[in-house]
């Protein structure tokens, strides 16, 4: 009898769709205004039966490659050919039969070892996890399960088996939850955005949650706006809850504080309301600072400086609280991330890359099951409305949010659930 760990990876392939943003989308280190959407569909066999599954990611390079000497058109042909390459060497990255947690894991080293690829680690991440995310829900598919319910059976997974005392199966399993059907969101608030306008379109979807998106370099007048923020929603009678992020804009840990000095100087309320920070210095700077101090006060989590196992062993001794999980960067490292999360006192919030359509249901997917700070942060509602069109109105509660959450219903979904 055919068990998890008899899956294979038998092909891939590849497709790429591009999407506009209805609006820009200001980050500290980029404007992102286009989004190629690659979608992967991967065939798995576990040498009696066969089954596709499909995954797909957005090719942000704001994020994943902020490089001001290429333009963004150039970073999009890179990634969407290194996607094309990864189709055609599935077979060889991932090797032999395994449980699709292994597979993934080992999707997820064999692009940390290319040293000398044009594209950083950011970009390979994001095109590997449309594959990964297909791997898991082929495996559903051919074993008519949840991709979340593979961890019900114990099985070896030498690729992260050494970072837990019983072995990585046993941590996953112990690390998910019973689904949630509903979840609380986002609204997001850029450097620039109409503060009264972007109150009154989150008003109306009932969202009481403002991740807002921070420069960094000027401490005082970043508190300025979160203050604002704050004041604006709060005016309503919403019981407001905040995030920023700055995407590596921040100096320094000291220049962190900064900020929550002031803040907590002009507008107590805001500082009580504020829930996390993410990410505030640069992505090559996880070991140069300790964040002990600012973490007593507000729990800072590693979202860009977040690409390996090792990183998690890095970011637990200089004191980072926790991590921001994403889907773009695998789902099999997601899982193995809140896990070793768990076992060490940290927390996980559940991240967006501008999700659409699969990937916007696969991160729903993942957060429902985790215990995540944040519940579910899904952008696409506001800034990909259009692209999320095919899934209308049979999936109106999760891309149409209201009384500021996303709503699916987990019971019943097979694979990664990308044939809802």
């Amino acid at each position: 009898m055919s068990t998890l760990t008899d899956i294979r990876v038998e092909s891939a392939t590849v497709e790429v769709v591009g999407h506009r943003l209805d609006h820009p989308l200001v980050l500290s280190n980029g404007v992102v205004t286009e989004l190629p959407e690659i979608t992967a569909r991967v065939t798995v066999s576990d040498g009696c039966s066969s089954a596709e599954g499909y995954g797909a990611a957005n090719l942000s390079d704001a994020w994943a490659w902020p490089d001001p000497a290429l333009t963004s058109g150039a970073k999009h042909e890179a990634m969407v050919d290194y996607a094309r390459g990864l189709a055609g060497t599935i077979g060889d990255r991932v090797g032999g039969p395994a449980h699709p947690l292994e597979l993934g894991l080992r999707l997820h080293d064999s692009f940390l070892a290319e040293t000398a690829h044009r594209a950083p680690v950011l970009a390979r991440a994001i095109c590997a996890s449309a594959f990964d995310a297909a791997i898991h829900d082929a495996a559903g598919q051919l074993t008519a399960r949840s991709a979340f319910s593979f961890y019900d059976d114990d099985a070896q997974v030498p690729s992260a088996d050494e970072l837990f005392p019983t072995g990585a199966v046993e941590a996953v399993r112990t690390v998910l939850r019973a689904p949630h059907a509903q979840l609380p969101g986002w609204w997001l608030i850029a450097p620039g955005d109409d503060l009264p306008a972007a109150v009154d379109r989150a008003s109306s979807c009932g969202m009481t949650q403002f991740k807002i998106k921070l420069a960094g370099s000027d401490p005082a007048g970043d508190a300025d706006r979160v203050a604002a923020i704050h004041d604006a929603v709060s005016s309503r009678g919403a019981a407001v809850r905040l995030s920023v992020d700055t995407n590596e804009g921040s100096a320094s840990p000291a220049a962190v504080l900064e900020f929550l000095d002031r803040l907590a100087t002009i507008r107590p309320a805001a500082q009580d309301a504020l829930g996390y920070l993410e990410q505030p210095t640069p992505r090559d700077s996880l070991s140069r600072h300790s964040w002990h101090e600012v973490g007593q006060r507000t729990p800072v989590l590693v979202d860009e400086a977040l690409s390996s196992m090792d990183d998690l062993v890095t970011a637990g001794e200089t004191g980072w609280s926790g991590f921001a999980v994403k889907t773009c960067k695998g789902h099999s490292f997601a899982l193995v991330v809140a896990a070793w999360a768990a076992q060490h006192d940290m927390v996980v919030s559940v991240q967006d890359l501008t999700n659409i359509g699969r990937s916007a249901i696969h991160s729903y997917l993942l957060a429902a099951h985790l215990p995540s700070i944040n519940g579910i942060e899904l952008n696409s509602p506001q800034y990909l409305p259009g692209a999320n069109e095919p899934w209308l109105p049979r999936l109106a509660g999760l891309f149409r949010p209201t009384e500021g959450a996303h709503r699916l219903d987990p019971s019943g979904v097979v694979g990664l659930g990308s044939r809802l």
